[in-house]
């Protein structure tokens, strides 16, 4: 049986309330050892703490995602530093910037950015990067810190990019779109760079794979990505599913 880690997924969210235990008991068949459950809110971490301390396969982080910032105030901060004093969290995140919303203040973005990776430093824990139109931008910012690593969410930069997250420790998080012929930059990025950097995901509900295009996307699916992994790097599925989640064993000091 192979061992997966799914290493971002938002299995707390709503739409998977009617059968989150259906969908979590199929993960289990199917050799989905782990759940790293990032948080975006505030307002969410309580009941997704809740939920993680009820199944043992599930990992919290908690954060202060971008596309969020209205729902954000300077007080959670505060929470979250004190929440990282009294919780057993695995990563902050999900944390980044988001240059493709213009909606979205690029200065106030930046501001709760910087805190949360300041945060990262003092507790020496990696984070979960949610990137959009905004790489040259966060990978400056990581610079200024000095980080245990994390992980880049659906990556979707260029090699080049690529290459200067890994040097910084970051792994690429890849998903759904590798299952989409015609994401091809992406695939070709996935192909080249070294598999010991690169981590499994779903970001469940969202970003499915292309055989339930449409649906609601789910944790079991990341066995699509895997396949599509392998495939694109001509590797055997076996190997794959070892090495990426060796690689975020490693990342988030976690064992399945």
């Amino acid at each position: 049986m192979i061992r997966i880690i799914d290493t971002h997924c938002h299995i707390d969210n709503e739409q998977f309330t009617e059968d989150r235990e259906q969908v979590l008991d199929k993960c289990k068949q199917l050799g989905i050892k782990r759940i790293i459950v990032p948080g975006v809110t505030r307002s969410g971490w309580d009941n997704l703490l809740t939920l993680c301390q009820t199944h043992d396969e599930l990992s919290p982080a908690l954060g202060l995602h971008p596309m969020f910032i209205s729902e954000h105030s300077p007080s959670d901060i505060n929470d979250l530093d004190y929440y990282l004093k009294t919780h057993d969290l695995v990563a902050i995140g999900e944390i980044g910037l988001d240059y493709y919303d213009k909606m979205l203040n690029k200065e106030i973005q930046l501001d709760y950015f910087e805190q949360q990776l300041a945060l990262a430093e003092k507790y020496k824990l990696p984070v979960i990067l949610h990137v959009r139109k905004s790489h040259e931008a966060v990978i400056n910012t990581l610079r200024k810190y000095k980080l245990v690593g994390g992980t880049v969410h659906a990556f979707s930069g260029s090699k080049e990019q690529a290459e200067l997250y890994i040097k910084l420790g970051f792994k690429l998080g890849f998903g759904g779109v590798l299952t989409y012929p015609a994401a091809k930059k992406v695939r070709k990025v996935a192909s080249e760079i070294p598999l010991t950097s690169i981590v499994l995901e779903t970001d469940a509900p969202d970003m499915v794979v292309l055989k339930h295009k449409g649906e609601r996307n789910s944790p079991e699916y990341i066995i699509d990505s895997l396949s599509a992994l392998a495939e694109i790097r001509n590797q055997h599925v076996d190997e794959i599913a070892q090495v990426t989640t060796n690689n975020a064993e490693e990342l988030f000091s976690t064992q399945v």
